[in-house]
């Protein structure tokens, strides 16, 4: 299974290193696409990928894994063997493994960022591979999972968030915190389940941040 990608290119000749961000559930690449010319980081590439699956309800709409019944945002610890859920982990993982090669930026030099569904995706693929850094978007996390890398790592989520408790996104920091990794969290008052300007000024922040000092 391979993944379909939108690429932006950088205006440097040279780019200070590659932006990849993961829609959420019942959106596509387009959508955060979108949000490219709001991070102002015109020397970085951005990449990027659609999910695999198709969504249920939205004909133009993918999504990582179906979001079932029972599942529950604060860590479902059976939920991480689903079938769904590890075939669209390969992928992202073969993915995010081939673009050094694709892009000639190495994964030192990439940060991996994703909205809701996205930032789940984010940690639960992202922890294993030697990425710049992560950024968590009123993500959430699967469950407790194995951490082999330790990159640096943004969250941001809305207190006014209707999809993704709050709560969610807390128990994610906690845990990230019990594992060593240097977490920047924030929650903004006005934010419900979105990126507003704020969270985006954020994301820009971030990036410079890290791929500025490596």
């Amino acid at each position: 299974m391979s993944l379909k990608a939108i690429t932006i290119p950088a205006s440097a000749s040279v780019p200070q290193g590659l932006v990849v961000l993961l829609h959420g559930w019942g959106a596509n690449a387009q959508d955060v696409q979108d949000l490219a010319p709001y991070m102002n980081l015109p020397n970085y590439q951005y990449v990027f990928p659609d999910a695999p699956f198709p969504h249920p309800y939205n004909p133009v709409g993918k999504m990582w894994y179906d979001l079932i019944a029972e599942f529950q945002f604060e860590s479902t610890p059976g939920f991480i063997d689903r079938p769904d859920l590890s075939a669209s982990r390969q992928a992202l993982t073969d993915f995010l493994q081939q673009l050094p090669e694709t892009t000639g930026i190495p994964l030192s030099r990439t940060i991996l960022g994703g909205f809701s569904q996205g930032g789940a995706m984010t940690l639960d693929v992202g922890l294993k591979l030697p990425l710049a850094g992560l950024m968590v978007l009123s993500g959430y996390l699967h469950a407790p999972l194995p951490v082999e890398t330790h990159p640096p790592v943004l969250m941001v989520h809305g207190k006014q968030d209707p999809v993704v408790p709050l709560k969610a996104a807390q128990n994610a920091r906690d845990y990230l915190d019990t594992k060593g990794l240097a977490v920047k969290y924030q929650e903004f008052d006005n934010m419900g389940h979105e990126i507003s300007p704020p969270a985006l000024h954020q994301m820009q922040v971030f990036v410079n941040t890290i791929l500025g000092n490596l």
